[in-house]
């Protein structure tokens, strides 16, 4: 999945992280720089569903238009995720 709220918040002329954390908190939703930074790059680590309501309230939009699907291919594979698909699709090791 793709975290698409900077392009939300553009669509509604919002350009600063500043601004749209300063509409979250007036909204009752309160966050920290941190995880502000993480939400505006695109990269959060959790966003749970309670803060995804207010996220959503503000933006006036839906889920699915700050959850993009990904396909497959660009898709990055973890360094575990990758052994594993090795270990489980790979060639058995003879003793």
């Amino acid at each position: 999945m793709k975290w698409n709220l900077r392009m939300v918040a553009a669509q509604r002329d919002i350009w600063k992280a500043s601004e749209l954390q300063r509409m979250f908190a007036d909204a009752g939703l309160v966050i920290s720089a941190g995880k502000m930074s993480h939400l505006w790059s695109g990269r959060p680590l959790t966003v749970r569903l309670n803060d995804l309501d207010i996220i959503c309230e503000v933006l006036d939009c839906t889920p699915a238009d700050l959850l993009v699907p990904e396909k497959r291919a660009d898709r990055q594979t973890s360094p575990a995720a990758e052994a594993e698909r090795q270990v489980v699709g790979g060639t058995p090791i003879s003793h």
